[in-house]
């Protein structure tokens, strides 16, 4: 898509659908106030006839004398997902038009650069789409050809020019995790994760080596083999390496959870349970998603990222309730329910990501069901050792519109997960049980600062939401992607 910045106003801009950003209240002001007469009056009768109050995400269209008109609320424009909202809602408008030219007035926006790219960020994300599979492509719009975003007092100079670079790049990045996380499972395997890793690292300043079979066996990564061997597809360990052009003065590790299906094993689960299990891989989306955007956006910091990528499956090989794991850091857990498995592969990635010694270590992994009951399928659970870091990413998160939530690890519930043959099980007592996969995932960190993001909600939506369609949603890259930056 053709980006464009003008330094207009809306009644300037030429398009097929001329979208203006009006705050809640505020029907004649900026934008609207510099209408001609005529269509100033028709926005101010349609407007009281509609009850339109400029509510994040209400429209009102309105024919002009040269294109079509849609007013987008933007609330009270204080936050950043409100212009997110505003501008699906006006990519919304473009496809029911079919426009091939789109114009967004931000003439309502005190700062109009600061939001510049929240609201290219709505406008990209929400013309995703994955219909790969589709016989038919409902009415084969694909969106606008060429996009403007207007303000009178947007200044067009190199450093919003590379802001609307700077989100095309982080959009593109979450098509890749969502095309993952939508591909059905019988192609997506781990040697498929592995294959998209590799291809990443051909593009230049990534680097991959994946360890499958008798290298997973030497490295001791006793849980990826465990999980998969039921499974006629050999699980892998996926590492990735970025690193800027000069040296970094951060490291960090980044591990994703890679289930490509979780059918629970010997534990299985009911077969409603298992129509979205596609979707057990997000962390391992989200891994390769970051490798994709760090390059282009020259990223300051160096990343590694760890994939524990398998197939959790009933087959005659698979591991049983009563089975004991014996991890690369020495210590011993006892498997009790093998739908439990997430937790189990990552400890894998995360004794290795322990081992570069890294600043900090951020792992994210569709992990429990129970995060789901807690804070819905809107917000991440996050835990972790580490205040600051806890914090800092709360605060990326809200700045991005991917909400995060603090539970605590409380130490009592250790005693939920201690086990009478090994020296942890991968179940607790039935309660907490978000909290109690975190502190089995602790048992593997030692003294290096973490943070544990549960994305077992968020990482998929059943219905569509303002600029995100049903499916995957690729939550939490432009979080991590804004706290690499942050410390870069």
């Amino acid at each position: 898509m053709n980006v464009k910045l003008i330094g207009k106003k809306a009644g300037e801009v030429v398009a097929d659908v001329v979208v203006v950003a009006v705050r809640e209240g505020h029907e004649l002001t900026g934008a609207v106030a510099r209408f001609p007469k005529a269509l100033r009056t028709s926005v101010t009768t349609r407007a009281k006839r509609t009850h339109f109050k400029g509510k994040v995400g209400s429209t009102l269209s309105v024919q002009g004398e040269h294109a079509d008109m849609v007013l987008v609320g933007v609330g009270d424009g204080a936050a950043a997902e409100h212009w997110r909202r505003a501008a699906s809602a006006a990519r919304g408008a473009a496809a029911s038009a079919h426009a091939a030219t789109l114009a967004l007035a931000l003439d309502d926006a005190e700062h109009p650069a600061e939001i510049l790219a929240a609201a290219l960020e709505g406008l990209l994300l929400a013309g995703y789409s994955f219909d790969k599979y589709r016989t038919k492509k409902d009415d084969g719009y694909r969106g606008p050809k060429s996009v403007t975003l207007s303000a009178p007092s947007l200044k067009v100079d190199a450093r919003n020019r590379a802001s609307v670079d700077r989100t095309q790049a982080v959009c593109d990045a979450v098509a890749l995790a969502r095309d993952l996380v939508n591909e059905m499972s019988t192609l997506k395997t781990p040697g498929h994760l592995a294959s998209v890793a590799l291809g990443l690292a051909r593009r230049g300043r990534v680097s991959c080596e994946v360890w499958q079979g008798e290298r997973l066996r030497r490295e001791k990564l006793h849980g990826i083999l465990a999980v998969s061997a039921g499974s006629r597809h050999p699980g892998a360990l996926i590492k990735m390496v970025y690193k800027p052009r000069r040296r970094s003065r951060s490291r960090i590790a980044i591990v994703g959870k890679g289930i490509t299906f979780d059918s629970g094993g010997l534990s299985l689960k009911p077969a409603k349970s298992m129509e979205t299990m596609k979707m057990d891989m997000s962390g391992a989306a989200l891994v390769l998603a970051l490798m994709k955007a760090l390059p282009v956006l020259e990223a300051s910091v160096e990343v590694h990222g760890f994939i524990a990528a398998a197939e959790n499956m009933p087959g005659h090989g698979a591991q049983k309730p009563g089975d004991v794991i014996r991890y690369r850091n020495g210590v011993t857990a006892e498997v009790l329910n093998t739908d439990a498995e997430g937790r189990l592969v990552l400890a894998d990635a995360l004794c290795l990501a322990t081992e570069i010694e890294p600043d900090c270590i951020i792992d994210a992994a569709t992990l429990t069901g129970a995060c789901m009951v807690a804070l819905g399928t809107r917000v991440a659970g996050i835990l972790g050792n580490d205040q600051e870091l806890i914090d800092a990413l709360i605060a990326c998160g809200t700045q991005a519109g991917e909400p995060l939530w603090q539970l605590p690890l409380v130490e009592d519930y250790m005693e939920d997960i201690r086990s009478s043959v090994a020296d942890i099980k991968n179940v607790g007592g039935g309660y907490a049980g978000t909290i109690s996969a975190a502190l089995f995932l602790r048992s593997f960190i030692g003294k290096t600062k973490w943070a544990h993001l549960d994305i077992a909600g968020p990482a998929f939506t059943e219905k569509p939401l303002p600029y995100t369609p049903k499916g995957g949603t690729g939550f939490a890259i432009r979080t991590l992607l804004a706290y690499l930056d942050s410390i870069g």
